[in-house]
């Protein structure tokens, strides 16, 4: 699994794909933790080629959306979020922690 981002004037975004499970979670983890430590707090994760996100890969967007919405200095936003991986979301009542979009130009502009 590759982690990229980009950063841009209103936010960063983070894109990845296949399966974020507790391997690769960390690689995952530790581009949120560049990003947040660094003093920005606005992030985009693109989601549109991720099949499958185990709970330690939920444990690090939450971890993430803790430390962005401290102080409202920002906040994770998903994007292209497949329907299995949002059911499982709502199914721990997770669902309503995390904007969502399906597109990226979108999540960008809500910044």
């Amino acid at each position: 699994m590759e982690v990229t981002t980009s950063q841009y004037k209103r936010c960063d975004l983070i894109k990845t794909s296949g399966r974020v499970d507790s391997s690769t979670a960390p690689d995952l983890e530790e581009a949120f933790s560049s990003i947040i430590d660094s003093g920005r707090h606005k992030v985009v994760f693109d989601m549109t080629d991720v099949n499958f996100m185990s709970s330690k890969a939920w444990w690090v967007l939450i971890d993430a959306q803790k430390k962005c919405k401290r102080y409202n200095r920002g906040e994770v936003i998903l994007v292209k979020v497949q329907e299995n991986i949002r059911d499982s979301l709502d199914l721990v009542g997770m669902g309503s922690y995390f904007q969502m979009f399906d597109d990226v130009t979108a999540a960008v502009g809500s910044f």
